[in-house]
């Protein structure tokens, strides 16, 4: 068999506090192929961005305790220097983050920003650099990209910054991108293009994919699996079609009936009840058993181990599958009044 692209084993990051020891990320394990896409949903909270933030190091080490094993082509990201991980961002994975404006130094021009950091990576000189920033701001589909690689962040718009953002992830040829809410703050029309170039540059380019979200309506068009998380650990993975068409954790049925539909009428948007637990006091058992229609005594006293229920589709529930509520609709009618 193959080497993953990428292989997260047993991952957990603890942050110390006053009030106690927050468990960002508990016992996360999961596996990303070469040209596939993964997308990863929770609500705010949830671990996700804390996940692949500790991949590239990008967590403070004087306050985050990290375990496990996070595998890029079997080599350990965590275990990597200082110097070795830098040589890595950038070069072998490519980052997007979530807001553009702060992810952009407002006193450089954007041609400046994507050519160091191909001259900090290849030794190019600053011609050769520079010409190959304007041709990934064309690749990404900056229209005029002479003129926009001589502007500043703030004179471009919020979908053009997003694509900047991207064309910089790319610039090297990355193994492996990962989008971290790249469209959070961009309106509907420019989401969907995002998504698409970021799809097409997957297929064309043949890396893997990581897009992290909030919302599973925003992967459902791009991804090839599916790794559902709550209070910092996975409750649901699996294929993109057995999570969209038979979720089967109710906190997954949960988030699929909030999403709005054309024919949902005049009714009130369906809601999961609660909110998520303090990362510092989770409760004992299930985490999600508080908010969970579906809950039996058993859940609010044993914790749930992930269990296949396919070959590729596994999920975190003590409830038998035979009493969960396993539709839309049926969630609807128990979360919908909340």
């Amino acid at each position: 068999m193959s080497t993953p692209l990428l292989e997260i084993r047993e991952l957990s990051v603890r942050f110390p506090t006053a009030a106690g020891v927050v468990c960002a990320v508990d016992q996360l394990s999961c596996t990303l192929e070469h040209g596939q896409t993964l997308g990863v949903v929770g609500e705010s909270g949830s671990g996700k961005s804390v996940t692949f933030l500790a991949a590239l190091q990008l967590l403070p080490k004087a306050v985050a305790q990290i375990e496990g094993q996070i595998l890029l082509n079997g080599e350990d990201l965590l275990t990597r220097s200082a110097s070795q991980i830098q040589a890595i961002r950038g070069a072998r994975v490519g980052m997007i983050f979530q807001d553009p404006m702060s992810a952009l130094h407002p006193l450089m021009r954007i041609g400046d920003q994507i050519a160091e950091i191909v001259r900090a990576h290849t030794g190019a000189s600053r011609a050769d650099a520079h010409a190959r920033a304007i041709s990934v701001l064309r690749s990404v589909g900056i229209p005029n990209p002479d003129t926009r690689a001589r502007q500043y962040p703030h004179e471009l718009s919020g979908g053009m910054r997003q694509r900047v953002i991207i064309a910089m992830a790319i610039v090297l040829e990355p193994e492996l991108i990962i989008a971290d809410e790249p469209t959070t703050a961009l309106d509907t029309t420019v989401e969907a293009q995002i998504l698409e170039l970021i799809d097409e540059l997957k297929d064309r380019r043949g890396i893997g994919v990581v897009l992290v979200s909030h919302s599973l309506a925003t992967i459902s068009s791009v991804a090839d699996t599916v790794m559902v998380m709550y209070a910092g650990r996975v409750v649901e993975h699996g294929s993109a079609g057995e999570i969209f068409s038979d979720p089967t954790h109710p906190y997954t049925q949960g988030l699929l009936a909030s999403i709005p539909t054309i024919d949902h009428g005049r009714g009130h948007l369906v809601s999961i009840p609660g909110s998520p637990p303090s990362l510092i006091d989770l409760p004992a058992g299930c985490s999600f058993a508080p908010r969970c229609v579906a809950r039996i005594e058993t859940c609010t006293a044993e914790r749930p181990t992930l269990t296949a229920r396919t070959p590729t589709h596994v999920d975190a529930c003590l409830v038998p599958p035979s009493a969960r509520r396993i539709t839309p609709a049926a969630v609807a009618a128990g979360m919908g009044d909340q």
